[in-house]
């Protein structure tokens, strides 16, 4: 009974779950007074809430089970989960994770690379970038007037420069005008009394087919523009007349039927003039040139002129190093004929024996058929080579431009140029310098029907055997035999191979000239010869506009006084900042005067090719009065300024091959494009240095270098350039002279 009255009754035995998990977590009797004042009012009675109340064991209800001095009861908080990842699935998280970070790093790097390779290179693709300023500027208007508009040149107000209102410039109606009539060129000297007759040169061996001339108008399109750069004024060239492509392409086959033997060009269409060539007191019949074979004309005509010229010199050939892959000829002495020594000095000499052979023995002095007559001036023989490739494709035009030089140079010339081909291989593998079949066959196939036999083979493997040891650097991922690298190699052992020839033009075969070719060649020439050394090189640096720079005489003053001077150019601001730092870059001046030095003489670097007679100037420059240099013939002709590259931006300033680079780099001058005249000099010195020193530069400063190193002469020619765009003059002149004062090569110069 004393146990029914202590047990707790059915009310505090269902009370809530908390105030029954307090009861059971303490059997003392205090503790349990102070549960039962603390708990909170029951909640209503629910069976299913509480079945530890049905249970069985009293271990339950009374909390006897736990120890006697556990501490204070405190509800401990279980973890939730949803799901736990087993270890071997997070093993492998962890290391996908760890991959694509190492493959991120990796991307990153590479991108990194790629970015300053490209960034080296200028290839780097910019994001919609701005258009050009000169976008902006309206486009010219009076090109393509018409020859029922021409108008005497001194009467004619020029659309530009010199900005003419278009109002005031009225065309008159076609039917309001006859059609003028054209009128044979002839830019042949008709007396030449210091030079021996020149023989007439024939299209066949019959000398029965002349050679059609080249037809022109008499004037100039109302309104037409003048040159911006360069002058007809200035190199003699006339600006009085008008082509048009009848009459000047049309003695080429273009006009007429290929049936006829013409091209096929130029049949539909407005063919007004068309029939001028071949109808009136001075015309020809049209010329079949499906039967033509340019190197027996060629040769013919150079065969018949011979006397008029100084005797060939003939170099022995090889096999293995001739391009023309004629039979070797065997030499009892020097086991190769008539090779030219290329003995520097005497220091090199007492590095192997070299037998001493007499002049005859070396070199066969031989000439043409054609009696010289002493009394006369010899003229120089000169080589135009057109620069092909084996599969280059041939278009009409193309063969319409070919014909043109041929007959003009050299047929009408009488001789004076030998056009030729210096045609590529591009493949290495073909071996065209060890087997004859293989050199004539390729060479057959490389050229079109007509132009066969005109032709010498070359490749860049070639090149690397004629021209080894020379340093390997791969400048922008390029070989340093390769055809854009070193595009003169083939050039200079082909004026070595060919001493025959006093000058040499490298010719691409997308240049192409309004005018008629030998007139062109021809006054550039005698131009050159006349110009004086003195601010030759200043002069050669900058673009010559006309109505900015006024005359020519104050072109020449203008750069004297900047030359000696400077100018406020903002483009000087680059040297003040080289002079100023403590480190100089190889090539950078590190002491820039804001004037410049003038070039004077020989400028060689500490290691350039000694002992080849270079020029010294016969006074000083202050004594001399123009000259030193007058009458005499360049060596090296371009049609782009001779630029500084020393500091700029230009892309292949540093290509410089085999010098002595670790205080500065040489002194050097560049003209982009390759397209120039190169005298045999300038060739010679320039295949010595490969050979001997193994030096080499980039191809558009290699020559011009060669020339500033060994004090020859070097002459931008300013011929005369159009523009087809309204470009305020003295803009132009700011952007094509943005060097260093006043000069051209661009900006941070």
């Amino acid at each position: 009974m004393e146990e029914d009255a202590q047990r707790p009754s059915g009310k505090e035995i269902y009370g809530d779950a908390s105030d029954t998990e307090s009861y059971e977590s303490d059997p003392e009797s205090d503790l349990e007074k102070a549960q039962y004042r603390k708990r909170k009012p029951s909640a209503p009675f629910r069976r299913r809430d509480t079945p530890s109340a049905y249970s069985s064991s009293s271990r339950e209800t009374s909390g006897s089970h736990q120890h006697l001095l556990s501490a204070s009861p405190t509800k401990r908080k279980s973890t939730f989960y949803f799901y736990k990842i087993p270890p071997r699935v997070v093993r492998y998280m962890n290391w996908a994770l760890l991959s694509t970070m190492i493959i991120i790093a990796i991307c990153l790097i590479r991108a990194s690379y790629t970015s300053s390779r490209q960034v080296e290179m200028g290839t780097m693709e910019k994001s919609t970038p701005k258009p050009p300023p000169w976008e902006a500027f309206p486009f010219l208007k009076r090109y393509h007037g018409g020859i029922r508009t021409l108008i005497p040149k001194n009467t004619n107000t020029p659309e530009y420069p010199h900005h003419t209102i278009m109002a005031n410039i009225s065309v008159p109606k076609q039917e309001t005008k006859p059609l003028p009539k054209s009128i044979p060129f002839d830019p042949y000297p008709k007396t030449e009394k210091e030079y021996a007759k020149r023989q007439e040169c024939f299209l066949d061996a019959a000398e029965t087919v002349k050679v059609p001339k080249v037809r022109y108008y008499s004037g100039v399109v109302r309104g037409f523009s003048e040159a911006v750069m360069g002058s007809h004024e200035v190199l003699a060239l006339r600006d009085d007349i008008c082509f048009e492509r009848f009459g000047r392409l049309g003695p080429y086959g273009y006009g007429y039927s290929v049936k006829r033997g013409g091209t096929g060009a130029g049949l539909h269409g407005d063919r007004e003039g068309a029939d001028d060539l071949w109808t009136g007191p001075e015309s020809v019949t049209e010329v079949d040139y499906s039967n033509i074979e340019w190197v027996k004309v060629q040769d013919a005509c150079a065969t018949k002129n011979a006397g008029r010229f100084e005797p060939a010199e003939k170099a022995g050939k090889y096999l293995f190093l001739d391009t023309q892959a004629d039979e070797p000829k065997a030499s009892q002495d020097t086991g190769a004929e008539g090779e030219p020594s290329l003995v520097e000095d005497d220091s090199v000499v007492g590095k192997r024996d070299v037998p001493e052979v007499p002049a005859a023995e070396t070199n066969e002095t031989m000439a043409e058929p054609g009696t010289a007559q002493t009394n006369y001036t010899l003229l120089p023989r000169t080589a135009i080579l057109i620069r092909t490739w084996w599969d280059f494709h041939y278009s009409v035009e193309d063969i319409i431009y070919l014909r043109s030089l041929i007959a003009e140079l050299s047929l009408l010339s009488g001789g004076e140029f030998v056009v030729h081909f210096l045609v590529h291989v591009r493949d290495d593998n073909v071996p065209i310098w060890a087997d004859k079949k293989i050199y004539n066959r390729i060479l057959e196939n490389a050229l079109p029907p007509e132009f066969r036999g005109m032709g010498t083979l070359w490749s860049e493997r070639q090149m690397g055997l004629i021209y080894g040891g020379i340093q390997e650097s791969f400048f922008r991922d390029l070989p340093v035999h390769g055809v854009y690298r070193s595009t003169f190699m083939p050039v200079q052992y082909f004026s070595h191979r060919h001493p025959e020839y006093d000058f040499v033009w490298n010719w691409e075969m997308d240049v192409r000239y309004t005018g008629h070719w030998y007139h062109f060649f021809d006054q550039i020439r005698k131009w050159t010869k006349a110009q004086p050394r003195k601010g030759l090189w200043e002069r050669n640096g900058r673009f010559y506009i006309p109505s900015v720079h006024g005359s020519w005489e104050d072109f020449k003053q203008m750069v004297r006084v900047q030359t000696e001077m400077g100018t406020d150019s903002p483009n000087n601001v680059w040297s003040g900042l080289k002079s100023s730092s403590g480190n100089s870059m190889p090539g950078s001046r590190t002491a820039q005067a804001k004037s410049d030095k003038s070039i004077w003489g020989p400028e060689p670097p500490p290691d350039v090719l000694t002992n080849q007679n270079d020029i010294s100037p016969p006074t000083t420059y202050d004594k001399d009065k123009y000259e030193w240099g007058v009458g005499e013939e360049a060596d090296l002709i371009t049609f782009n300024p001779l630029f500084d590259p020393d500091g700029t931006t230009w892309f292949f300033t540093e290509d410089i091959t085999g010098y002595n680079t670790t205080s500065s780099l040489p002194p050097r001058r560049a003209a982009i494009t390759t397209t120039s005249r190169l005298s045999k000099r300038l060739l010679t010195l320039m295949h010595r240095e490969t050979v001997l020193k193994r030096h080499t530069m980039f191809s558009e400063m290699w020559p011009a270098s060669i020339s500033l190193h060994h004090g020859l002469k070097a002459v931008y020619a300013p011929h005369p350039m159009y523009i087809d765009r309204d470009w305020p003059p003295s803009y132009l002149a700011a952007v094509m002279n943005g060097g260093r004062n006043g000069a051209s090569g661009g900006a941070r110069t």
